[in-house]
């Protein structure tokens, strides 16, 4: 990068650190700032997450910043063509390490601006939608980059140290992770009585969607949280308890980026360059698959709304597709057959192998 393009850069991000530009006079009912500070309101009226709120305010803000630069004061002032511009600004717009907006990112920045003025049209502050027929850019179908077999999970299960406190809770983090598959926002949200020992099970309240659900637990994970709730988490918890099951080191609630900075430190340890708590959720879905499951039950099991989201991992399960394969590709097959004649006696095995299956019959 030019020197001109990293000190773009550091303005932007140091312009971003500020307080969100009020735009427009404060007595004008239609400047922008204002207008989308009550936009942000009517969605918490409505029962909008806190997160979701909070991703919003991110996506406007950067659109206030470029409206600003621009001398675009007021709702009036954004046309059509306008917002095209900001599509393509969006799309040619660099991070501060210097890459580019994925397409997801691209998604939620042009989505943010199309909620606002369809609110704003409904509400009557524009006569017309100049958001309506913008066309988003296409998403993306990705698999997920990191999926665990069963022997990196138990390496990564191994790698807190039991001798200390901290160890122990996060041994019982990795263990709900690995047999539930939770979202990471789910996990911090989770409850001290959340997990019933003697029904197997652990109730997600208020998940993704607000949806609450029941779903199981095995056996292991419950062992490594009671041992954390005797042992560690009265010694940590400081009054008044706010009844969260896993706390930091001075009793307080873990929050999304410490829960997710611990889990990392533990993947990296097992020798793993990737992967934080969505991995533990790509692998229980995959493993799930592929053990037999059938994809109505995986779909209970992570809380996805539309099967379509669970349908994803069926492309990543790709075990039986491997053995049908191995069975009917001509290539495959042919090179079963030069492997039982380079070694006769692993054919005679699996002849005397049938043989023996038949008679039993």
């Amino acid at each position: 990068m030019t020197r001109r393009t990293v000190e773009n850069l550091d303005r932007r991000r140091r312009r971003l650190k500020r307080k969100r530009p009020e735009l427009g006079e404060s007595g004008d009912p239609h400047a922008l700032s204002p207008l989308v500070r009550a936009y942000l309101d009517a969605l918490e009226v409505r029962g909008f997450s806190p997160y979701t709120i909070k991703n919003l305010e991110h996506n406007l803000f950067c659109f206030l910043l470029w409206c600003e630069e621009r001398a675009l004061t007021r709702v009036s002032d954004i046309t059509r063509p306008m917002i095209l511009r900001y599509q393509r600004f969006v799309f040619h717009y660099r991070q501060v390490n210097g890459k580019p907006l994925g397409i997801r990112g691209q998604q939620h920045r042009m989505q943010a601006v199309t909620g606002l003025f369809r609110w704003l049209t409904r509400e009557n502050y524009v006569l017309y939608n100049p958001a309506s027929e913008i066309d988003l850019p296409k998403g993306e179908k990705r698999l997920p980059s990191r999926i665990l077999s069963a022997e990196e999970a138990d390496r990564v299960m191994n790698q807190p140290d039991m001798t200390g406190a901290l160890g122990v809770r996060d041994r019982a983090i990795l263990e709900v992770l690995y047999s539930t598959g939770l979202r990471r926002m789910e996990l911090c949200k989770l409850g001290v009585f959340d997990i019933d020992a003697e029904r197997g099970t652990l109730m997600v309240r208020q998940g993704k969607g607000r949806r609450d659900r029941m779903i199981p637990i095995g056996e292991r994970a419950i062992v490594w949280v009671e041992k954390y709730l005797a042992d560690v988490r009265p010694s940590l918890i400081r009054e008044p308890d706010h009844g969260r099951l896993f706390v930091t080191h001075i009793g307080e609630q873990m929050g999304l980026n410490t829960m997710s900075q611990t889990v990392q430190g533990y993947v990296r340890a097992a020798g793993i360059t990737s992967g934080s708590c969505h991995m533990f959720r790509h692998t229980v879905a995959t493993l799930m698959l592929e053990g037999g499951a059938d994809i109505r039950w995986v779909q209970a099991m992570l809380g996805h709304e539309n099967i379509q989201s669970t349908e994803l991992y069926t492309h990543v399960s790709i075990r039986k597709l491997k053995e049908i394969h191995s069975i009917t590709h001509p290539a495959a097959r042919m090179q079963k057959r030069e492997e039982e004649e380079a070694d006769p006696l692993a054919a005679e095995a699996s002849d005397v192998e049938i043989v023996d299956e038949e008679s039993i019959h």
